[in-house]
């Protein structure tokens, strides 16, 4: 069974950012790649907010040059997907594809959320073409148009809001006539002139034209009568859910399953064991912020290791809400 000082699970913004200061600290990081190796940038087209590129960077090439990064600096990627952890006794124990085992004196957890889809015809061919799942990555891109929100919660009416500030026009999308916002995110929403609804509908179908986002395909619930409503862009907003299945019972999750994290740290409730990116921040979900707080799991796992890590953990806060 192979050893390693560090093991770095997910190569996000988070993962591959704690890979080059691991790497860097001479820590001979092992990275364990899923099945979409990068993240959700890989799932984007340019990427216009991340520092240093002034004229944008597309997704898969900025994970790229971060991964050559790492690489540079020893870090060795497995490709495989974490089916399971065993973390009541170090060193830590890592099963991939549920068939090879590794040994890991300290482990980042980086595996990032998955946003929930709706699971329609047109969705997934043109995502990135005119679906999106983030309004603060993407809203940039529909100045003057029309764009449809999907979803009925808090996050949908700060996605709705949000893209009021670039489109023509946002409309709310949702599959029941109530919402389940909060009564002051759905007044922010409802007094809001660029912000229409429709209501109780169920969504069918995302069309397309050349490679683009033309409308969404809706059912009426209470008719079954189907029509299209015409959009440049369709996001949808119905929530994330974090890659954490494999922790359950072995490390403190919140009520969503977010990693829960000590103080500003990256440190988990199981010592030796560190969390960073969307895995444990529902809250900003940015490339950027990803990547600092990958930068600071790899130098806590660092002075973890070598045993001069110092914390008041006296004040301790949780994943943002």
């Amino acid at each position: 069974m192979e050893k390693h000082r560090v093991m770095i699970l997910g190569t996000g913004p988070a993962g591959l950012t704690a890979a080059i200061y691991a790497a860097r600290a001479n820590l001979e990081p092992v990275v364990v790649e899923g099945n979409q190796p990068g993240g959700q940038l890989t799932q984007t087209t340019e990427v216009e907010n991340f520092p240093g590129f002034p004229d944008g960077i597309m997704g898969p090439e900025l994970m790229d040059q971060m991964r050559r990064q790492a690489e540079r600096f020893g870090a060795r990627f497995l490709t495989g997907w974490v089916t399971s952890v065993d973390l009541s006794s170090r060193p830590f124990r890592v099963v991939v594809d549920e068939q090879t085992t590794y040994a890991a004196d300290a482990l980042i957890v980086s595996t990032g959320a998955s946003a929930k889809m709706l699971g329609i015809p047109g969705e997934a061919d043109l995502l990135g073409h005119g679906v999106s799942t983030c309004a603060t990555c993407d809203g940039f891109f529909f100045r003057g148009k029309r764009i449809l929100v999907v979803g009925g919660g808090d996050s949908a009416m700060e996605e709705a809001l949000f893209l009021t500030k670039f489109a023509s026009e946002v409309t709310v999308v949702h599959r029941r006539h109530e919402l389940r916002a909060s009564k002051v995110m759905q007044e922010r929403a409802r007094n809001h002139p660029k912000i229409k609804w429709v209501l109780n509908v169920t969504p069918v179908a995302v069309h397309g034209e050349n490679g683009k986002v033309s409308g969404l395909e809706v059912r009426d619930n209470a008719s079954g009568e189907q029509q299209v409503l015409p959009a440049e862009g369709v996001f949808v907003a119905i929530g994330h859910t974090p890659n954490t299945d494999f922790l359950r019972g072995q490390l403190e999750l919140d009520e969503r399953g977010y990693i829960r994290t000590r103080g500003v740290s990256s440190v988990t409730s199981v010592e030796g064991v560190f969390a960073c990116g969307d895995v444990m921040d529902p809250h900003y979900r940015q490339a950027i912020t990803a990547a600092g707080s990958g930068c600071k799991a790899a130098m806590d796992a660092e002075k973890w290791l070598e045993g001069s890590m110092v914390h008041d953990w006296s004040v301790t806060a949780s994943t943002p809400s």
